[in-house]
């Protein structure tokens, strides 16, 4: 099963997807946490990546998809969250899955406007160290500024900070959010209202899965 899970930057898919990974067995695939790796490795593709993630650009697509083409046809099933982001992404995806006939089985859309998804990046902290992910409205560190899970520093992500959330959510607006029109024309999109508590939203995610069908 390919799954592509959609939604604008704050709507939660990254929390999400690793909770659906867990329960469905699928392969999580994070382009952010992805290319957050080859940042902190310092590979070639994470020193070009890291001066358009600052900024809140996107990565440029021949990049992305050079990366995430490596992973796409695992047999145990794919969660694509935060691939596809631009209509060239899309189209690059969907020729390599026909081509190794592994369609997209379903595209769900995670919704949620715009002064709730503000609210949200500007409370989201991250582990320096393991990437584990925090809100420090509905889910802070036991300690202040240290991760649960391994002690290290958690920070605010340099595209989380107010500017770059700012010129994401133009970016999204401008490339990403084409890729929902250009899916909702080819195949059903099942759209989620992602509010509420993480475990309401997993809730929901998880039925219109199963279902195959739109939930809201």
């Amino acid at each position: 099963m390919r799954i592509v899970l959609l939604g604008p930057p704050g709507a939660g898919k990254g929390t999400q997807a690793r909770r659906l990974a867990e329960s469905t067995g699928m392969t999580h695939l994070s382009t952010g946490d992805m290319l957050r790796s080859e940042v902190a490795s310092g590979t070639e593709l994470g020193l070009l990546a890291k001066k358009f993630m600052d900024s809140g650009e996107l990565v440029p697509d021949s990049d992305i998809i050079a990366m995430i083409q490596q992973h796409i046809a695992d047999p145990e099933g794919v969660l694509l969250d935060g691939f596809p982001r631009t209509l060239v992404q899309a189209k690059s995806l969907d020729k390599a899955l026909d081509h190794a006939n592994l369609p997209i089985d379903q595209v769900i859309h995670m919704s949620v406007n715009t002064d709730e998804l503000i609210r949200r990046l500007s409370s989201r902290v991250v582990c320096k160290e393991c990437q584990t992910p925090y809100n420090l409205e509905v889910d802070p560190p036991v300690k202040s500024g240290v991760c649960d899970q391994c002690a290290g520093d958690v920070i605010v992500r340099d595209d989380d900070r107010p500017d770059a959330v700012k010129n994401r959510m133009k970016v999204y607006e401008e490339l990403t959010a084409p890729v929902l029109d250009y899916y909702q024309l080819h195949r059903n999109v099942a759209e989620v209202i992602a509010t509420g508590t993480p475990d309401a939203v997993f809730a929901k995610l998880s039925t219109a899965i199963r279902s195959g069908a739109p939930f809201n």
